[in-house]
Parts: C-alpha cells; structure tokens; sequence
C-alpha cells in the first residue's frame, strides 16, 4: 500500500493493482467489486492508514502480507480496509500478538483464501456464469448469483473455519509440552503421480486439469477419512502427516489400492518418514520431510517405501512385525497359551540400504499390508 507520487496505481515494483482506480474500468465491474466488498472506494492507502490509526509502514506490510500489490495513490481502499487495519493494529497495540504474530496472521490468512478465492471463481462460479443469451456478459450474469451465494459461501466459511479452528486447538492441548507444539515428532507422507512430466505433453490441458483434481480430491479425502492432514497439494503430488505411524500407512497403501483401480489414474508411488518436524503457518519443514520427499522418488511403482524409524515405530505400536519370524513365533506362542495371536495390520521387508543426496545412506523398508488385513 505504498504511496507513489505518480498517482498512477502502480507500484514501486511495476505491478498494476485490481483495484487501482481506472477511469475506463467497467462500471459493471465496479459494482461487482462493491457487492463483495460490502463498501465503496474512499481511500488512498495514505487516507486509509491514517484513519485506522496506524503508521504508512505499517499498513503497507500488512497490505503486502495479505498478498496484495502497491497501489500507489489510488482511491481503491473501503471503510472494511480501514476496519481491517485497524484490528490488526489493535491486536497489536493490546499485547495481545506482536507485530511480526501480526503480519504472520496477515500472511497466512492471505495466502489460504487467495488459494480459496481463485478456485471458486475460476471453477465453481465460472460453470454457473455462462451467459443464457446473445449479448450478455459473463459479468451481468455473475452479479446476481454472487449476490445469492455471497452470504451462504460467507457463513459456511466460518463455520469450515472454526471446525478447522477447534481440531488444531486440540491437537495443540493434547501436546506434551510448549516445545513439542513447534517441533513434533510426526509421520510424513509423499503421494507422487509416476509419469506426471510426460502426461503433460501427451494430454490436453483440460483433460490435464480434470487429471490433478479427480486426484487430489481422492488423496484429500482419504487423508481425512482415516484421520491425517492434508498439508499441501503440488499438481502431481500430495503431502500429508499424521500423528499416528499406523493412521499415516494406513493412508498409503489406500491411496495405492484405490489409484490402482482406477483405470484413468496414472500408477502412484508414496514415501513416509517419521521424526521430528517443525510446523509454521501449516506446513511443515525439516529433515523428516526431505527424507519422505526422498523416498518417493525412489520408491517403485505402486508401492509404499518408509524410513527405519517409520519402521520402528510400526514395530514398537504392535503395528507390523519385526520379520515374517518373529510373526510366527509369537503365533505359535499364543497358540501354546490357548490366546489370541496378535493381529498385525501390516508387513515391512528391509530393502538394499542405498546414498540420498543430502541425507546420507538411508535403509529403506518396503512396506505392505498383511494377508490377514488385505480385506479390512
């Protein structure tokens, strides 16, 4: 929101705004912008900053953080900017947050529904949006619809918010202490569709698109439905985590059953890792995940590879077996007790241990789900 001399509504970087002020800017889509908005333009960032109390610096990094570009003296600012502004301030001003915690909120708020308001415009709105008669532009046929689906998308989004909201403060109370809510010690899971560079040049782009969204709201679905996390969808690839060793294989060899059935769906290839991961702004970062990253790219086709902690933790859960052996042997033990043999969920075969660019010699486990749980 920086204030540029020239007037012109273009930043110091050259980038033009939206929302700079156009003489020659359709009126239509001036209305557009005032019925989502719930507000006209009345302020200059300059006029804005400062009836929210609030210093030009400040606002032009809260503006940034929001993902929006300079606008330089453009009367493009609503009274909800101001409000908006002014809120932040506060949180700040109260002690609330710091104002790096600030512009974080800024940022990350930004970035989430930047991503949510691309894909509702581009796919959900645009199928709605057709023009019914010669003549029409797709902007008089859109008002009246966003002026219908505004509230409801608006409430639902809160409600989807909140719901989001209280399962991520549980999982922060159910931390063992402030240290493991920054670093924890989770399972990390690569799903990469095999081929995905050469689909690109034989498949047309839409066929491409319908491709990458009939998979990610597949591998979305399941993440939920057996209790990950979808962290980040990349096109051709999905990173999830999960708390639970048993919950993140589980996940895998789904997303390979179900991708192996579906005749229209490339072969798919997942690697997991497990370990101490930092969280920020809901990603994740550090070794753990290179190595999950790693292991994708070697693992074979329609197959599942994990690291040996993954391993070990299956193994120390009662999860998998050490080896087919050490089944059998604790088979033939609880049969001589007249008791139930344990019921291991999945199988792991050690695979030839072999160099990672970055990480050093890794040993790979391969791992499947057991005869016995092949049919749950």
């Amino acid at each position: 929101m920086t204030v540029d001399d020239s007037g012109s509504g273009t930043g110091a970087d050259g980038r033009v705004d939206p929302h700079a002020a156009d003489p020659a800017e359709d009126p239509l889509a001036l209305r557009l912008e005032q019925l989502i908005l719930g507000a006209e333009r009345r302020y200059t960032p300059f006029q804005a900053a400062r009836s929210a109390g609030v210093s030009m610096e400040l606002a032009s990094r809260f503006w940034r953080a929001m993902g929006f570009a300079d606008i330089g003296q453009a009367k493009a600012l609503t009274e909800a900017d101001v409000l908006a502004l002014r809120r932040l301030a506060g949180l700040v001003e109260a002690g609330l947050l710091s104002e790096a915690m600030a512009v974080q909120v800024a940022r990350s708020t930004g970035q989430t529904t930047a991503r949510l308001a691309e894909w509702q415009i581009d796919s959900f709105l645009e199928g709605l949006t057709e023009p019914p008669e010669p003549g029409m532009t797709r902007t008089e046929v859109t008002y009246p619809i966003i002026e219908l689906l505004l509230p409801e998308l608006e409430e639902f989004l809160v409600y989807v918010w909140r719901r989001q909201l209280a399962a991520s403060a549980g999982r922060v109370i159910q931390a063992a202490d402030d240290e493991e809510m920054v670093d924890r010690r989770l399972a990390v899971g690569f799903a990469d569709l095999v081929g995905f560079t050469r689909l690109t040049r034989r498949m047309e782009e839409e066929e491409l698109g319908e491709l990458v969204e009939a998979f990610e709201t597949t591998a979305a679905d399941l993440v939920a439905a057996r209790g990950g996390r979808l962290i980040k969808t990349l096109g051709d690839e999905v990173l999830y985590a999960a708390d639970d060793a048993g919950v993140a294989a589980e996940i895998a060899l789904r997303l390979i059953e179900t991708m192996a059935g579906d005749e229209t769906m490339p072969e798919l290839r997942v690697g997991i890792a497990f370990g101490t991961v930092t969280t920020r702004m809901g990603d994740v970062f550090g070794t753990t995940v290179n190595l999950a990253s790693r292991l994708t790219s070697i693992a074979p086709r329609d197959a599942v590879l994990v690291d040996s902690a993954f391993a070990e933790e299956l193994i120390r859960t009662g999860e998998a077996p050490a080896s087919e052996a050490e089944a059998a042997d604790a088979a033939a033990a609880a049969e001589k007790e007249g008791e139930e043999p344990p019921e291991y969920r999945f199988a792991l075969q050690p695979m030839w241990q072999r160099p990672v660019r970055g990480l050093g010699v890794v040993e790979p486990w391969l791992l499947t789900r057991r005869t016995s749980a092949a049919g749950e």
